[in-house]
């Protein structure tokens, strides 16, 4: 009987467990993807702690996958897919195609979005089944360890700036310059934005500037970050990536008139705002999500077309737990990615 491996949560909040399974077969639509990477990314907590409704124990998370097509499903092959492609697979692991954001073509906020390890086992896995929908064709200039982050760390914040009011030119600011920030201010470099990095600490100012910065705001200093953003101009666009509500409230008295405050950054408690802070100058809030299997494609493209590449660091799938707790308390400043082949 063929097997495979799995990291697996039997309990919310439990360690991961590596357990051996058979080899499950894809449904029509569907391909089963040989995992060889798979990024550790700070929304596998919602899956793991039970965060949101509908999860089933035993969990295996991992949506940040990249690997290989190792066997079609009846129609995936008239879709252009061949064993062997090499494929990733993001937050975005499928949609309905029939709730009404679906049918006006906004697939990424599908009323029943497919989330791999929430609707389906994830990918801290040696293999995994997805549907078709979900794939996106992962280009040569990029390893697998590389591409695997880019499914959600790479495009929310790719996808982020290009839907963003900001024109190549403006002054650009990126809160926070860990797991996605890092990634944020390298695309709006490349973007050609004027950037701005705000992290805490005068001592990341020079790995701020290596990104691509061309400006960096230490928010624990005297000036306040809105002070620092409208020296400069005012920040036509914030990308805010920090999971802190009170360090993304702060940016919104930086924007220029009519800025936008794009939240990325998942922090569960309110954003204190006040309407007037809005009103007078016409400037948005926004929160953004991640990105469609295209979406993914075309942040991929992007980064291979730029030299741009996530700051990884890579482990085996027997050390899931290890990665996942470095994850959580902050030690792994970047991604943590589980190398499975």
């Amino acid at each position: 009987m063929n097997t495979y491996r799995v990291a697996q949560a039997a309990t919310a909040g439990g360690p991961f467990d590596i357990v051996e399974r058979e080899v499950p077969q894809p449904g029509p639509g569907h391909v089963r993807i040989a995992v060889e990477a798979c990024g550790v990314c700070h929304s596998d907590t919602f899956f793991v702690d039970a965060l949101l409704p509908g999860v089933e124990f035993p969990v295996v998370p991992g949506h940040e996958i990249a690997g290989r097509i190792e066997e079609l499903g009846e129609g995936t092959q008239s879709l252009g897919w061949q064993v062997g492609d090499r494929v990733a697979v993001g937050w975005f692991g499928g949609s309905c195609g029939h709730c009404k954001p679906c049918r006006q073509g906004d697939f990424i906020v599908c009323e029943n979005l497919k989330v791999p390890g929430w609707t389906y086992d994830g990918g801290f896995a040696e293999s995994v089944v997805a549907p078709a929908d979900a794939l996106a064709r992962i280009p040569d200039a990029l390893t697998s360890a590389d591409a695997a982050p880019l499914g959600c760390a790479g495009v929310t914040t790719y996808n982020g700036l290009r839907r963003s009011s900001a024109q190549p030119g403006d002054l650009v600011a990126v809160l926070g310059i860990g797991g996605l920030g890092h990634l944020g201010v390298k695309y709006a470099a490349a973007m050609g934005f004027e950037t701005v990095a705000i992290a805490r600490g005068a001592d990341k100012a020079d790995f701020a500037k290596q990104l691509g910065a061309h400006h960096y705001v230490d928010s624990t200093a005297a000036t306040t970050v809105a002070e620092a953003l409208q020296s400069l101009g005012g920040a036509k666009v914030v990308l805010a990536t920090a999971g802190s509500s009170d360090a993304i409230a702060a940016t919104t008295d930086g924007l220029s008139h009519r800025g936008e405050l794009v939240v990325i950054g998942a922090a569960p408690d309110p954003l204190a705002i006040s309407p007037v802070q809005l009103l007078m100058r016409g400037k948005v809030v926004r929160g953004h999500p991640s990105g469609t299997a295209q979406d993914v494609q075309d942040t991929m493209a992007f980064s291979a077309l730029h030299g741009i590449r996530p700051m990884v660091e890579a482990v085996p799938l027997e050390q899931a737990t290890e990665a996942y707790q470095k994850m959580l308390s902050g030690a792994a400043r970047f991604r943590m990615v589980l190398i499975t082949r």
